[in-house]
């Protein structure tokens, strides 16, 4: 929290106007079966951009509500989260609730339209003059633990544009980083205790057709099966407005799927 209030005075010397800071758990000797944890994990959290990914002895078991970047013929798609309601799956009149006020919430909104309106820059770089568009501002879908604000950015790509050109324009993600993107990036060099690794990258396949669907790496457990290192991270989008006991109970309720599965 304290972090918090340090990246709040950067905000209020105009250094930056949103940021997303992470928090990492972990855990030293750990023993777990990836696989198990998995199936456990999307039982608990199921996501529509779920992957396992292993490499050598370390792993990925993801659980991720998120779209990084979609590409299917000359169309490409950008659905950032941000804006996120604890859902309440005992009272259905209270989950309702929480979802109606996450839609009309201004803090949610601002946060989201500012990675909007990042990610359309993003796009822009790649795409036909005129193209971009957003298909969908504040749309609100549910989740087994939390109802999430999504917005969709859609465009149409120039000519003879390359998958690094278009990973080049836009990655990392404006909704895992802020804005300005790259001062942001040196803020949470600079004060996130942990470095991210996979997380908050993505995974994903690309077709014989150079067509692609990735993900962000969220709700994401990593571990290192030789050196039985488990962690997962969770983050949240802080502005100067923010309260900054609210972020941390954010970032608690991200990593309660996580936290289930592997108790």
């Amino acid at each position: 929290m304290s972090i918090v209030r340090k990246l709040q005075q950067h905000m209020l010397r105009g250094d930056c106007y949103e940021i997303n800071f992470c928090q990492e758990f972990y855990a030293d000797q750990a023993v777990i079966d990836p696989l198990c944890i998995y199936e456990k994990l999307v039982t608990l959290s199921p996501n529509p951009f779920s992957a396992l990914y292993k490499f050598k002895d370390k792993y990925c078991i993801c659980a991720s509500p998120e779209r990084y970047l979609k590409k299917r013929g000359n169309k490409i798609y950008s659905q950032p989260i941000k804006g996120t309601a604890k859902r309440n799956l005992e009272n259905l009149e209270e989950d309702e609730l929480s979802k109606g006020t996450l839609s009309i919430s201004e803090k949610n909104k601002s946060e989201n339209v500012m990675v909007v309106d990042l990610v359309r820059n993003d796009l822009a770089k790649v795409c036909k003059e005129g193209t971009v568009k957003v298909d969908e501002l504040y749309g609100i879908y549910s989740f087994p633990q939390v109802h999430q604000m999504i917005s969709t950015v859609a465009g149409e790509l120039k000519e003879n544009i390359s998958f690094r050109d278009i990973i080049k324009a836009t990655f990392p993600m404006g909704s895992m980083t802020g804005a300005p993107k790259r001062k942001v990036i040196e803020l949470i060099e600079k004060y996130e205790r942990s470095k991210r690794g996979i997380f908050s990258g993505a995974v994903g396949y690309i077709t014989p057709e150079r067509d692609f669907d990735f993900n962000v790496v969220i709700r994401s457990i990593m571990y290192n099966a030789s050196e039985k290192h488990l962690s997962f991270m969770a983050g949240s989008g802080v502005t100067f407005y923010s309260d900054a006991h609210k972020e941390y109970e954010e970032c608690l309720l991200k990593a309660e799927a996580m936290r289930k599965a592997i108790s």
